[in-house]
């Protein structure tokens, strides 16, 4: 694949991946960064699934919009696999802002929202 080419066409449609589903089990902004769980459960996916790209992106905290960018994921199907992940226990979500946010804090998340938005 050359640089800039659109991807492989997905051989899987995005419902099937959530079971048809729409709504995530779990409260979850697209701007929430999220987390592998710590310790992390050894989960017992092939390499390409897609639980086990978003745990593996994990690791640097991406909001849910840049983990369905990364992806190449609609944003609903995104948040209810992030969702599922929360509740099984692989992945954790935070609090977007605190109170002692702050200001570079702020920014960043900006930034990385902004990226995970052109990205879509």
């Amino acid at each position: 694949m050359t640089e800039g080419a659109d991807p492989a066409p997905r051989l899987v449609r995005p419902y099937t991946l959530t079971a048809g589903r729409t709504d995530s089990r779990v409260e979850l902004p697209w701007e929430a960064p999220v987390a592998a769980a710590t310790p992390p459960q050894p989960p017992d996916w092939p390499g390409a699934d897609v639980r086990a790209q978003i745990v593996a992106l994990c690791a640097r905290r991406p909001s849910v919009a840049e983990i369905a960018a990364h992806l190449g994921l609609p944003l609903g199907v995104a948040r209810v696999l992030v969702g599922d992940l929360v509740m099984q226990g692989y992945v954790t979500v935070h609090d977007t802002l605190a109170d002692a946010t702050t200001a570079d804090e702020r920014r960043e998340l900006i930034g990385r929202t902004l990226r995970g938005l052109k990205a879509l």
